[in-house]
This record gives structure tokens, sequence and C-alpha cells, in this order.
């Protein structure tokens, strides 16, 4: 434990030589330095002090969230600081070592200036950003409208429309009324139904029991559904006893029942329309090792015609290409969520791009694979780091044809 503290301790003083000396070339004026000195040493002891007191007994993710965006805000800009600087270095160094130049031949001072003015400009766009992203980025819900083909869709459900949100977390939020615009822009849509497809908190259910008035707003026609997430389950923190656990799940989903949401595990709800039916099915939790496992798809389907129409809530999207897409029952669409489009990344019309999409190819959107359709949801709230860059919480409207 020394041994790492020291080597994380010599990587960041490497970093703060570098950051300093771009500093001095720019400017002579001693205040500055010693405020940047002053304000550096702050913003590590603060982070130290944070990291040294983390336990995974604690309940609340506020020290979690504020060690990731000390990080992202103060220290990690700095990385591509030191990037330009030190490529500068290497090849100045190169070219001594090789004998094409001279180090006096090799220095220029206003090359050095515009790389340390590039290096900070960038690293404080960088830090703007994480704190934009923290400041509005996470209140900034987007409704994207999808059209979707249902197999054996009957008639009476042409135009039917659904909204989908996922990954509330609760338990990053202090305030609910901020999210009350929300909540409005979800009723201005005029669903028909609503699904929920997991992760309602953190860590425990008491998160979400102040956001019990706010969430019991959202209205729809033919009722709101919920499926678990892998956060749901309490798998996070300490339980004083596996009895307590279980406690808190079945306080979780009364707290979704008194908003108005029904959960479903491992089961299904006909939507019934002058005597024609689309099935709604939801299953618990399925992810890849190390996440639980509990969904069962021929549980949910009991009672189900095989020619039906059928969508699936699935939290986690790789139990669509690992289960749902090869399981014989004809499900024509699945609704997940799990990833948050890692809340950073690009997110236009034509350009997608988000570190997430390394460990899971289908993190945002429409995908098709053998005949079958899976949409992912790109979150409601925020987990971790407090905040969103680029890829903005979504309220999904879907409308079926």
């Amino acid at each position: 434990m020394q041994r790492n503290f020291l080597i994380i301790a010599a990587i960041f003083l490497f970093l703060e030589i570098y950051i300093y000396q771009a500093i001095r070339t720019l400017t002579d004026n001693f205040w500055v330095k010693l405020g940047y000195v002053v304000m550096s040493l702050s913003v590590y002891g603060f982070f130290a002090y944070e990291v040294s007191h983390f336990q995974r007994s604690d309940r609340s993710t506020m020290r979690a969230q504020i060690m990731i965006s000390l990080f992202l805000v103060f220290i990690l800009p700095k990385i591509f600081i030191v990037l330009f600087l030190l490529i500068d270095d290497i090849f100045r160094t190169g070219g001594y070592l090789i004998g094409l130049t001279r180090p006096t031949e090799n220095f220029f001072p206003e090359r050095r200036k515009f790389l340390s003015i590039m290096g900070l400009g960038l690293g404080g766009v960088l830090s703007a950003l994480f704190i934009d992203g923290i400041t509005f980025g996470k209140y900034r819900h987007k409704v994207r409208k999808v059209k979707v083909k249902i197999k054996n869709l009957p008639n009476t459900f042409k135009g039917y429309k659904i909204i989908q949100i996922s990954d509330v977390h609760s338990g990053s939020f202090s305030d609910p009324s901020k999210l009350q615009h929300a909540i409005d822009l979800i009723n201005e849509q005029n669903a028909d139904l609503v699904l929920f497809t997991g992760d309602m908190v953190n860590n425990v259910s008491e998160e979400f029991k102040p956001f019990i008035p706010l969430f019991s707003k959202i209205k729809a026609k033919d009722g709101k559904f919920a499926v678990l997430g892998n956060h749901d389950y309490g798998d996070y923190v300490t339980w004083d006893s596996p009895n307590a656990k279980k406690v808190n799940l079945e306080a979780l989903i009364e707290y979704e029942r008194q908003a108005g949401f029904e959960m479903l595990m491992n089961e299904n709800r006909a939507i019934d329309r002058n005597g024609e039916k689309l099935y709604i099915l939801g299953v618990e939790n399925w992810g890849l090792k190390p996440f639980p496992q509990f969904g069962k798809i021929d549980k949910a389907l009991e009672n189900v015609p095989q020619n039906a129409a059928k969508i699936l809530m699935s939290h986690d999207p790789t139990h669509f290409d690992y289960v749902v897409k090869k399981h014989p029952a004809d499900i024509s669409l699945t609704l997940s969520g799990h990833t948050h489009g890692m809340q950073f990344g690009l997110d236009l019309k034509n350009i997608k791009w988000s570190p997430v999409q390394y460990r899971y190819p289908k993190w945002a959107d429409l995908y098709e694979s053998e005949g079958k359709l899976l949409y992912v949801n790109r979150g409601f709230g925020v987990l971790g780091y407090p905040g969103r860059v680029g890829v903005l919480p979504e309220i999904t409207l879907l409308e079926l044809f």
C-alpha cells in the first residue's frame, strides 16, 4: 500500500514539475506561481483525504463523486498539458543524442511558449467541459424519438407510444425539484405506456424515497412498468446480514410501486386494446460476470403466445447478444440501459463515440441482429462522475408500427 502511494505521488510530482515549468514560461509573476502551488497542494490534499476515508460500507456515493470530479477537473487535464511539453522534450533530446543538433540549437523559447499556451488552453477547456457537465450537463435531458417496427403488431397498436427511461440513479441527485423539467418532458409526450429499465438507485432504497412524489407525477394511459438493474440489488455496499439486503430490495420495489411503477421480475403483462394484445416482458438483471444473472426469459414468457407481439425490458444490453437474440421466442424488441454512454463522448448525428463502446459495442440507439431489435437508452441520471459531457441524459419516445 505504501509503495503504491509513493508511485502515485511520484507521478503527480512529475506532472506538477512540468506544469510549473509551463507556467514559468508564460509568466514571472510571483503571486501567480504561488497561487498555483497553493491551489494544487490544496486539491491534492483534499483528494488524498477523500481517498483515505473511502469505505465500501458507505451508503452514500458522495465521496466517490468528489474523488472522480477532482480527478477529471483538476488532474486529468494536466496530463494533456504535459503531453505537449513532453513530446517536445523527447524530440529535442532525441535530436541531441543522435547528433543532429546541439542543445543550444534545439532550444526555441517561442516554440516552448506556444506549446505551453496550447497545453494550458486545452487543459483549461477540458476542465471547463467537466465543470459544465456537473453544473448543467446532467440536467440537459433530451427526448429522442424512434420509430420501431414490431413483428405481428396488432392494428390497434399502430402508432402506440412508449416512453423508456433508464438508470435514474436517484442517489446522485440532492434535490428532486431539479428534475421536474425532465418529468414535464416525459408527460408532454402523452405516452400510452412508460417503461423503466433499471437502476433506480446507486446503493440503497432510501435514496429513492425523496423522489417518490416527483416520479408519481409521470402519467401514461396504460400504466408504468419497471425492472431491476444491477445497482438496485445493493451489491456494492456491505450489509449486516443477507436478510437486511433482502429487506432493502423489497423496500425499493415498494417505493417504486408508490411512485406508480409495477415491477416485473421475470414475468409479463398484456396490454389489451379491443381484444388485441401487446405483451410486455420484464426480466431481472442479466449481465456478463461479475454482474448478476437473475434474468429468466423462459419464466417471463409463460402463457405468452409464440406469435404475439412482444417487447422485453432487460437492463443490461449484453443480455441481448448472449441470450435474447439466440432465444427461439420471437421477441421483436429489447429495451436496455446500463451503459450511460459513459456520460462522456461525441453523440452527433453522424458521429458517435464514447470510451464505453470498447466494453459495450451496443451502447446507444437502435441495433438489429438476427432479425431482432435492441434499443439502448443513454440513461436518465448519472453515476460516479456527477455530470455529462457530450452524451446527454435521455428520454426515449418509441412509436410502434
